[in-house]
């Protein structure tokens, strides 16, 4: 669902509403009627009309669907010999004739089936110079409109005075665009609404990727900006006419929203205030510097603040990491009173208890947070260290150093503490950084962030690490890929998956987080227990927690291992079993093997040996952190070396798999991926390398300039 914004708050009190509908509206491309389309039109307005709006509806469409009859008459009247001979344009005022009473026909039928009356009126320009029309007009829509019957305008084609085709613009006015503003002063309406075949007015061509939608139209900024593409395929004018006659309304006192006529439900989601299409309004640029965020713009500004960072020494870099973690802990009251207001709303809205426990800083949080920090600032210098050092020639040496990604966009759900690690992982490293958090949490970042931000120097600027606050901006950064370097998406398999099928910027995460315990026969039963109970209970909501418990089957009917089943209940865990163990341990059957909790449940299940649990983590896993407990090295040896996962532990709990507890001070995710970086994410994994090549005026003249040597130099500490 679409954001509510608050700039549109007054459309909630809209009462008289003007609705235009386009030619590439009502037709489809092959110039038929788009029946669904219309049918589904006929019924929002139906539904508003019993809600007591008062609806003016001014329809195109009368001139293609005359042109198609006509045309379909012609070709059946017509000899063979007709065809043959060049075929003449038919009239448009014809057209506009026969077209109308087809769409009216058309609209009586499909309001008669929803118990609604309408009425046409058709007017021409020279009508509005009558100043008695004017007046009849007012009285005669209050008596329609008093009825709930729906008037539907058009120009009447058939016998206006203007030029075919339609080249004159002259009057008062000069399409259907601008007759629905006109509609809409002369009749006092609280709201015009444009449909079109786009979600509204773009910054380029719609079909351009880097043309971006214009949410609130600010005239001075926009009019210099906005490239138009092509006109409509089949009306007059397009996006163009629309524009102005919208302007010209809203100059006026009448706002207006341009948005799609093809998404359902699209003029009741306008009417409840949802930041959807176009808005032009004539305070617009009051609120265009808060409301309007170039989201390109932010990643540009990132960039840039990342190569002021990077020119800066590794002290300098360090102090600003030990100035952040200083000003979080100073700080912490304000952070955890944002914080448990971001709880209790989430309580309220009901979300599930997994997210509000991701949610929630608990106690000693910040002050943990502020110690990974000052851990990765007395790391060694990520940046520009020399990772190979070779003699290409005589003279001449080429350096494989380490280098930042550059531009870092994190998309992550419900965990606060996440956009602590990301930033401090990011300043280490050089690169800029652009956050999107989960709107539960909207508190907690926004004071996070300016903390953070405030602690950075003005030589480097807070804009080095930009917070997203609309999910609008979202899709438009994702665009991005010649400023933005790097996705990392955490959260849902959903989310994952939305942000991987909309860019063409590397994207590096997991989707889920389905850990497995193989427990084997040879295990220590008591080592077992605990690392199982503390795999599941330490943090159920993480993704590196327990979901599956794989048991060998030697060890069904053992006590040891009816004891492990009697303390996960104790603790409050829900078990589910796979077919065997559902059986044996009477409990209800998993749906799948393949999900991922995120609370108090596991599922069981019994394998026949190692191989058989090596075979279930590789159909059912997610490739994140798999465990075997067992003491026969053979075991041990074979689930290590084949677990195709990012980690892979023996005897451990998998909630080690962890940045912080890798010593890596932080980590921006775990990584599943196979491709550049693998498992918890630190500050390694943000960085690339670049080739640095000395020399002193060598040159290679078809290889025969130098002797190649290719000798490795040791590197200097």
């Amino acid at each position: 669902m679409e954001e509510v914004d608050s700039s549109r708050g007054f459309l909630k009190d809209v009462k008289r509403l003007v609705l235009k509908v386009g030619t590439a509206v009502v037709t489809r491309n092959d110039g038929r009627i788009a029946l669904g389309r219309l049918g589904a039109l006929c019924e929002q307005l139906k539904e508003l009309n019993s809600q007591g709006y008062e609806i003016i509806l001014v329809s195109s469409g009368a001139v293609g669907l005359g042109r198609q009859r006509l045309r379909y008459r012609k070709l059946v009247n017509s000899s063979f010999a007709d065809l043959q001979k060049p075929q003449v344009e038919l009239d448009g005022k014809a057209c506009a004739a026969v077209g109308q009473n087809c769409l009216m026909a058309l609209y009586d039928t499909l309001f008669s089936q929803l118990d609604v009356s309408s009425a046409q009126l058709l007017v021409t320009d020279n009508d509005f110079r009558d100043r008695d029309f004017r007046k009849q007009l007012g009285e005669t829509m209050k008596s329609l409109l008093s009825l709930k019957v729906v008037p539907i305008f058009n120009e009447n084609d058939a016998v206006s005075t203007r030029k075919a085709p339609y080249e004159d613009s002259s009057g008062i006015f000069w399409d259907n665009d601008s007759l629905a503003a006109l509609l809409a002063l002369e009749l006092k309406a609280d709201l015009l609404i444009l449909l079109s075949d786009v979600d509204g007015l773009y910054s380029g061509p719609p079909s351009d990727p880097r043309s971006k939608l214009i949410h609130t139209y600010v005239k001075e900024k926009h009019q210099t900006e906005i490239t138009f593409g092509d006109k409509s395929r089949v009306g007059r004018g397009g996006m163009t006419a629309k524009v102005k006659a919208a302007v010209n309304a809203a100059y006026a006192g009448i706002p207006v929203v341009i948005t799609s006529g093809f998404a359902a439900g699209n003029i009741s989601k306008v009417l409840q205030g949802q930041r959807i299409g176009t808005l032009f309004h004539q305070d617009a640029h009051l609120w265009a510097p808060v409301k309007e965020i170039d989201a390109r713009g932010m990643a540009v500004a990132a960039r840039e603040s990342s190569r002021r960072l990077q020119a800066m020494t590794s002290e300098d870099r360090k102090k600003i990491l030990l100035d952040v973690a200083d000003a979080l802990e100073t700080n912490v009251k304000l952070i955890n009173t944002e914080n448990e207001a971001d709880v209790s709303e989430a309580q309220q809205a009901g979300y599930e208890k997994s997210l509000i426990s991701r949610l929630a800083l608990k106690p000693g949080k910040i002050t943990s947070l502020a110690k990974s920090i000052r851990v990765l600032a007395n790391m060694e210098d990520p940046i520009g260290r020399v990772l190979k050092k070779t003699e290409v020639a005589d003279g001449l040496v080429l350096e494989k150093t380490s280098s930042p990604l550059g531009v870092l966009l994190i998309v992550f759900e419900s965990r606060p503490e996440a956009l602590v690690q990301i930033a401090s992982l990011a300043i280490r490293s050089g690169n800029g950084l652009l956050l999107k958090g989960g709107k539960e949490a909207k508190r907690s970042n926004a004071i996070l962030h300016k903390i953070i931000t405030e602690a950075i120097p003005e030589s480097v600027g807070g804009k080095l690490i930009g917070l997203v606050t609309s999910r609008e901006e979202i899709p438009d950064l994702l665009k991005h890929d010649d400023v933005i370097d790097l996705v990392i998406p955490r959260g849902s398999n959903k989310l994952v998956s939305q942000v991987k099928n909309s860019t063409k910027i590397p994207v590096l995460g997991h989707a889920d987080g389905i850990c497995h315990v193989y427990i084997d026969k040879s295990a220590n039963m008591d080592m077992a227990k605990r690392i199982v109970l503390d795999a599941k209970i330490d943090y159920p909501a993480a993704c590196n927690a327990m979901e599956t418990l794989l048991v060998h089957n030697d060890l069904k009917s053992t006590a040891a291992f009816n004891d492990l089943v009697v303390e996960l209940r104790t603790a409050g865990v829900t078990l589910y079993g796979g077919p065997r163990a559902s059986v044996l341990l009477r409990i209800p059957e998993a749906h799948s093997f393949h999900h991922e909790y995120s609370s108090m449940a596991c599922t069981v299940e019994f394998v026949d040996d190692v191989h058989a649990a090596i075979g279930h983590i590789h159909e059912h896993g997610s490739a994140h952190t798999d465990c075997v407990i067992a003491e026969d090295q053979e075991v041990v040896d074979a689930f290590l070396g084949k677990v195709d996962s990012a980690a892979v532990f023996h005897n451990a709990s998998p909630r080690f798999c962890d940045g912080a507890r890798f010593g890596l001070g932080a980590e921006v995710g775990i990584s599943t991926s196979r491709i550049h970086a693998r498992g918890p994410v630190g500050v390694e994994g943000l960085l690339t390398t670049r080739w640095i090549l000395r020399g002193n005026g060598q040159i290679v003249d078809g290889d025969k300039g130098v002797t190649y040597t290719h000798k490795d130099l040791p590197i200097e500490p």
